[in-house]
């Protein structure tokens, strides 16, 4: 696996304004399995009341006591944010379908994932954009 680092994030200010304005995120990744990172940090911002939208193509009922889409572009109605538990090299994609959506204005891509050319691409189409940030702990630290 390739490391980037990454060299188009916010910094704190723009991420607690990100954490204080959006009200709807779309977890790519969030998996059924509660050890999970996706699921605990998914948990964590249900809990502290952000609408959570489970994205996750294998599973067939419901995560965290929501619907499951199975893809970005099956969600209905408005995504802030979409908070990416997904590989590096799966961003690129992600971008295009955030992109294609038009609604999306946050591009979270969490600890330890960094894709500088999609996260590029996130940008050059109108998102605010983090790489390589937990949303939770970030949450937690800015706004706790």
């Amino acid at each position: 696996m390739e490391c980037e680092f990454p060299t188009i994030n916010a910094n704190d200010g723009q991420m607690k304004t990100i954490l204080e304005s959006v009200k709807t995120i779309a977890v790519l990744g969030l998996s059924p399995d509660e050890s999970k990172d996706s699921d605990k940090v998914a948990r964590y911002l249900q809990n502290v009341g952000y609408k959570i939208i489970p994205v996750y193509p294998k599973a067939d009922e419901d995560i965290l006591g929501e619907k499951v889409y199975t893809t970005l572009a099956d969600i209905p109605g408005q995504v802030d944010m979409i908070n990416i538990f997904r590989k590096p090299n799966a961003l690129d994609a992600i971008a295009d379908a955030a992109i294609t959506r038009g609604d999306v204005k946050v591009f979270w891509a969490q600890k330890g994932i960094v894709n500088n050319a999609a996260a590029q691409k996130a940008k050059d189409a109108g998102m605010q954009v983090v790489q390589n940030h937990c949303s939770m702990v970030e949450h937690y630290k800015l706004l706790g």
